[in-house]
């Protein structure tokens, strides 16, 4: 099977060098090149223009998306190129690997079950903090066939169609949730062992990270609402692991030590959760140690990995409550 023609599209709002470099990095290696922008105020859009790229500026009177984005820049780009039959979508604060996209387009071309493919994202400068490091470690997925992938991907423009595209309504989690009914229909997605693009994540706060995880939970909420049910179980165990351990432990500890103040017997209680997070913490660090990482990176992962659960679950039940009253919470962002 011949590779197909390939268009891009990129998506950002007020990603200022980190457009640039995304634009730069993508410049006489595709047929046509869509910047979709969410009301950026920075000079993208003149930036993106002056780059090469055809720009759509989504109208301010819609919530913005993600997701809405991506499907926006796949309608101009299909109306600019009707001969593109390969996607590449990539958010505008990551750089595309020169050998990227004919790499990736020659695994569609050997594969005509794989509906996408995608390779390894890694973070600009893992060193800066260390929540960008967890990033890095985040995107290091095993190679060979996956369940889902993230925002940065190779699509058959076909396949990306008959899903139905992006959910415009998920304000998070939108790329897995297209995965699952990719997968419906009998495609398969790769994670390809090649370099893919470089992201700058610029995560130096605690705050930042914390947000991000809320919006995590909140997509992992709203994905399991969506696909949850039996035979799929889409995001099912993950909420499941929120609940217990950003919620019900968390709240028994601090119920038993009430409780204590009245029977001692009840100060057991804390000890025992405490013992449990422990041994999940060395579960946790067992594993990153045995898929690669080193002593210090391992820990880095379990005890992030553990505090985690805490914003996660804030950010599932804030979807919960939001939808119970019939609304929908606006973006979460984290920069």
């Amino acid at each position: 099977m011949a590779m197909g023609t390939i268009g891009v599209v990129v998506i950002g709002r007020n990603e200022g060098e980190r457009l640039r470099r995304c634009l730069e990095s993508l410049r006489g290696r595709a047929a046509q090149i869509v910047y979709v922008d969410s009301g950026s105020t920075d000079g993208s859009v003149e930036a993106a223009r002056g780059l090469g790229a055809d720009v759509v500026a989504l109208d301010l009177g819609r919530p913005f998306t993600a997701a809405r984005a991506r499907n926006a820049g796949f309608e101009r780009l299909r109306a600019l190129e009707p001969a593109v039959d390969l996607v590449q979508f990539v958010d505008g604060d990551c750089e595309v690997a020169p050998d990227w996209l004919p790499r990736a387009a020659s695994e569609l071309a050997a594969r005509a079950e794989c509906a996408a493919v995608f390779g390894r994202r890694r973070e600009r400068a893992p060193e800066s903090s260390r929540f960008n490091r967890l990033c890095d470690m985040e995107w290091n997925t095993p190679v060979g066939e996956a369940e889902a992938c993230g925002g940065d991907f190779l699509v058959r423009a076909a396949a990306f169609t008959a899903a139905g595209r992006f959910n415009e309504d998920m304000i998070a989690g939108e790329e897995p949730e297209l995965c699952v009914r990719i997968r419906k229909l009998g495609w398969k997605l790769l994670r390809i062992d090649a370099e893919m693009t470089l992201h700058d994540a610029a995560l130096h706060r605690f705050s930042q990270w914390w947000r991000r995880a809320e919006r995590a939970g909140h997509a992992y909420a709203e994905g399991a609402a969506v696909h949850g049910a039996p035979p799929i179980r889409h995001n099912a165990r993950d909420v499941r692991s929120l609940i217990l351990w950003g919620a019900w432990l968390p709240a028994l500890a601090l119920g038993g030590a009430v409780a204590a103040y009245w029977s001692r017997w009840c100060s057991f209680l804390p000890a025992a959760i405490a013992a449990l997070y422990a041994l999940q913490f060395l579960r946790i660090y067992a594993r990153r140690r045995r898929s690669g990482d080193s002593a210090r990176d391992a820990a880095l992962c379990a005890r992030y990995t553990l505090l985690a659960k805490i914003p996660l679950f804030l950010g599932a039940w804030s979807y919960w409550r939001h939808r119970a009253r019939g609304l929908k919470r606006p973006l979460i962002e984290y920069r």
